[in-house]
């Protein structure tokens, strides 16, 4: 395979230097070279400074990196607040100077004072540079400088260092152990990075319960969750998530909704939501930016129909603008029916596009703005809503068009060419979880690396990239998945055909400090692994799904299991125990939980089947199944336990013997039949079973002769068989 230079760039850095970032050029190294600037070495920090007029998330992000730092080295920098003229820098060696364009004076100074080239990243949405600097300011011979065209751009560069460090962004969600190093140091030219691809990159808490909800209540309250609504998410969970977020290079949210209201869960959400440098949306049933249903439970009255209560709910909306303007939103425009159903009224078209011109004159007035074009907003064409765009419903031409997938990670269209030239561009809504018809599925990763790519490339090709949003259920057991969606969505043209497989290597050698063939092997088995789910998703497994009969498919798709599983627990002996705990839960867990499941349904397929054929091997199976039965709940069982019970309640979805579409209540184990072991079953003729067959020759089961026939009743008196004479 050919590699474009980037990623053997990238390759040879991790497999040499252990420089651990994902897709993205480095800029540390860890042994020092006669023009590379120190951040730690011989036991000596970097002290870093900024500006105290920089942005409270910049501040915040910094001192994360500062923290990073000790963490990965045992030397904490000092972290301050300086002016160009502060008497300490002249004490200070070569420090780091961390800045906002147009934000922090300190910054503007050293660019001003050094002719600092910022051109390629000035007025470039979240863009950054690093450079080492001569003579930046007065008495200070030589510095770092990280340099952001915006407050994002700043937080992104401060952690795309700290990931080059030796730190995951999934070092609390995934309890991944930092990768220490004695020494820092990163190269004269820095590290630099463009606008992104995808201008919105985010997430939607959707369908969060059971798990993280009741992980949540457990963790972050103290059992009773917020007053008006009982939700466990206050700001203590969400700040938790914004870092995750920025980590990842993400941007946008919408946050958790089916039995919460975010800025009424707890007053201080959004407000830290602006403040760390997140834009906050809600979903595509939730229009400007209230939470639906339960907001309106609390706060509304008469139906959510606006046909009927117009004046209400238009209030309604004017409060959530109002609540949301003096932050960094993204406001969900029209509206979709009570309970995320279609609308009622009979000309939905015309409905839609009245509620839309209405919305947009309380953001006029809400804002004080003559054109509303300057407000960020979206239209997400969901389920029915594309049915009515197809059908001629008008759209302004500054609303963001959100196209969706259909559920199950398959686009349903994305931009014609004569859509493309939207000031408002478009978008992908996309699924890793899914609560609906025919079935949902929200247990484990069933998306697969290869996939997303394939769908999304589409969606780079034909210029939707100006939001993407990714439904991730409970978010814990999509951790991979979701880095992927992200990274891709942040810088699209570095991943190609030709380097797309190299993406999985490079998380498993981040998150566990892997040698190049270990982690090829833990790639080779997260590849098959999602492969192997997603064929068939762990909730719509019966009995019936693989052949027992045909071409051994059901022994071929155990054996595949049976590898996978092997690879992981080698894998797994190699690792201390410090790596062991964040490896069960993103890769061993998975695996031994899709290999149980799936030997639990086969096993009571071939119960079934013998059953039929009056084998006493039949109860063997029965037993099996009910082994495998309880193997499930002592996996979620150790997920719930390891690290004193950390992540008590993550794995408490249900997923065993659906009867309907929705969730069942409880694990219920497959029905199994047994054999009269005691009892002789009646003679027949010798059993042969054919390829294909559910066997042949006892005459009074389905299988073989039809009951009530001469030969059957004939038969079933024999009391020996003869081969020759019965042919």
């Amino acid at each position: 395979m050919i590699l474009v230079s980037w990623q053997r760039a990238s390759i040879l850095a991790l497999f040499c230097s252990s420089v651990y970032a994902i897709g993205q050029s480095t800029c540390v190294t860890f042994q020092p070279s006669s023009s590379s600037f120190s951040v730690v070495s011989n036991g000596a920090a970097a002290p870093i400074y900024l500006s105290s007029d920089e942005w409270p998330g910049v501040q915040l992000a910094a001192s994360n990196l500062a923290s990073d730092i000790q963490n990965v080295t045992g030397h904490k920098p000092q972290l301050a607040n300086v002016t160009s003229t502060s008497a300490d820098l002249k004490k200070s060696g070569t420090p780091i100077f961390v800045g906002t364009l147009g934000k922090s004076s300190l910054i503007d100074t050293i660019v001003n004072n050094t002719k600092l080239d910022v051109s390629a990243i000035e007025g470039q949405w979240e863009a950054f540079m690093t450079k080492v600097v001569s003579n930046p300011i007065p008495g200070v011979d030589k510095a770092y400088v990280i340099v952001g065209a915006d407050k994002r751009g700043t937080i992104f560069a401060l952690y795309d260092h700290s990931e080059q460090f030796g730190v995951s962004p999934w070092y609390w969600w995934a309890d991944v152990p930092v990768t220490t190093h004695p020494n820092l140091f990163v190269t004269p030219s820095g590290c630099s990075h463009g606008a992104p691809t995808v201008k919105y990159r985010g997430l939607f808490l959707n369908d969060e319960q059971p798990a993280l909800t009741n992980w949540a209540m457990e963790k972050f309250t103290n059992g009773t969750g917020a007053p008006l609504t009982g939700s466990p998410f206050n700001h203590v969970f969400y700040t938790k998530l914004f870092e995750l977020l920025l980590r990842m290079k993400a941007n946008y949210l919408w946050p958790a909704q089916w039995a919460s209201a975010f800025n009424v869960d707890d007053p201080q959400n959004q407000f830290l939501a602006d403040f760390y440098g997140i834009v906050m949306g809600t979903s595509h049933e939730e229009p400007m930016m209230r939470s639906i249903p339960v907001e309106w439970g609390l706060f509304g009255t008469g139906p959510w129909d606006y046909t009927t209560n117009n004046k209400t709910i238009y209030q309604f909306w004017v409060d959530g603008a109002e609540r949301a303007k003096p932050y960094e939103s993204l406001f969900t425009m029209a509206m979709r029916g009570d309970g995320d159903l279609p609308l009622s009224a009979t000309d939905a078209i015309s409905s839609l596009e009245q509620i839309v011109s209405d919305q947009r004159q309380i953001l006029m007035n809400v804002f004080n703005e003559t054109n509303v074009t300057n407000i960020p907003q979206m239209w997400c064409l969901y389920q029915e809503v594309k049915g009515y765009y197809d059908e001629g419903l008008r759209v302004p031409d500054d609303i963001t068009l959100l196209w969706t997938d259909d559920n199950w990670g398959n686009m349903r269209r994305y931009p014609l060419p004569s859509e493309r030239n939207r000031t408002g561009g478009a978008g992908v809504y996309y699924h890793y979880d899914l609560v609906g018809d025919p079935r949902d599925y929200k247990w484990i990763q069933t998306a697969q690396v290869s996939k997303v790519f394939e769908q999304l490339s589409l969606a780079v090709d034909r210029q939707a990239t100006r939001i993407w949003i990714l439904n991730v259920g409970d978010l814990k057991p999509y951790e991979m998945g979701i880095e992927w969606f992200l990274t891709y969505g942040y810088d699209s043209p570095r991943w190609t055909l030709d380097n797309i497989t190299s993406f999985t290597p490079l998380w498993a050698t981040r998150e566990f400090d892997l040698d190049a063939a270990d982690a090829q092997e833990v790639a080779s088995i997260m590849n098959n692994a999602t492969r192997f789910l997603a064929r068939r998703k762990p909730e719509f497994l019966n009995s019936t799904t693989f052949s027992l009969t045909d071409y051994r498919e059901a022994d071929n798709v155990l054996a595949g299991w049976k590898a996978l599983n092997d690879s992981a627990a080698r894998i797994n002996t190699k690792l201390s125990s410090s790596k062991q705990p964040a490896f069960f839960q993103l890769v061993f867990h998975p695996v031994q939980a899709g290999y149980t499941l799936t030997d639990m349904w086969v096993s009571a397929g071939i119960n079934n089947m013998r059953a039929s054929q009056a084998r006493v091997s039949a109860n063997d199976y029965a037993d099996r199944v009910e082994e495998m039965f309880d193997r499930d709940w002592e996996l979620e069982n150790e997920y719930h336990t390891i690290l004193d019970g950390k992540w008590d309640h993550m794995m408490d979805q249900t997923h065993v013997m659906y009867y309907y579409w929705q969730q069942p209540m409880q694990n219920t184990m497959p029905p199994v039949s047994r054999v009269q072991a005691k009892k002789n079953a009646l003679p027949g003729v010798m059993r042969i079973v054919p390829e294909g067959t559910l066997g042949a020759g006892q005459a009074t089961t389905s299988t073989s002769a039809r009951s009530g026939t001469t030969a059957a009743r004939r038969r079933s008196r024999s009391t020996r068989t003869r081969p020759a004479g019965s042919r």
